[in-house]
């Protein structure tokens, strides 16, 4: 191979890896453009002792408070949570019957000895 060969291959390479580096800036300022709409929105829907409950969860179980969140802004939308006789801001209260309903029930465990 050439000193050309090589320089364009080279040039070539960098010109890919910034295209790749661009892609991913955009999908990351997009995500956080998200996660801020996101944010606006549950403060709109959520009391202030709402949303430290559900941050909380946030840092133990973040999946199950990401679809939670999900689900709060989708019935504050579409305006099911005035059927559930649930009013905005939702309370703490409010949001414990939420998420208990969200659990569902617990299983529980017996330990028996032999």
């Amino acid at each position: 191979m050439s000193d050309e060969e090589l320089e364009e291959i080279r040039r070539r390479k960098m010109a890919q890896l910034q295209a790749e580096a661009q892609q991913r800036a955009a999908v990351q300022e997009q995500h956080e453009k998200i996660e801020a709409q996101k944010t606006a929105l549950l403060r709109t829907i959520l009391t202030p002792e709402a949303r430290t409950r559900l941050n909380s969860i946030k840092m133990v179980k973040p999946q199950f408070a990401e679809g939670i969140e999900l689900q709060l802004i989708q019935l504050a939308q579409s305006g099911q949570l005035s059927r559930m006789g649930i009013s905005i801001p939702i309370t703490d209260e409010h949001l414990k019957m939420i998420l208990s309903r969200a659990q569902g029930k617990k299983r529980d465990m017996k330990i028996q000895r032999i």
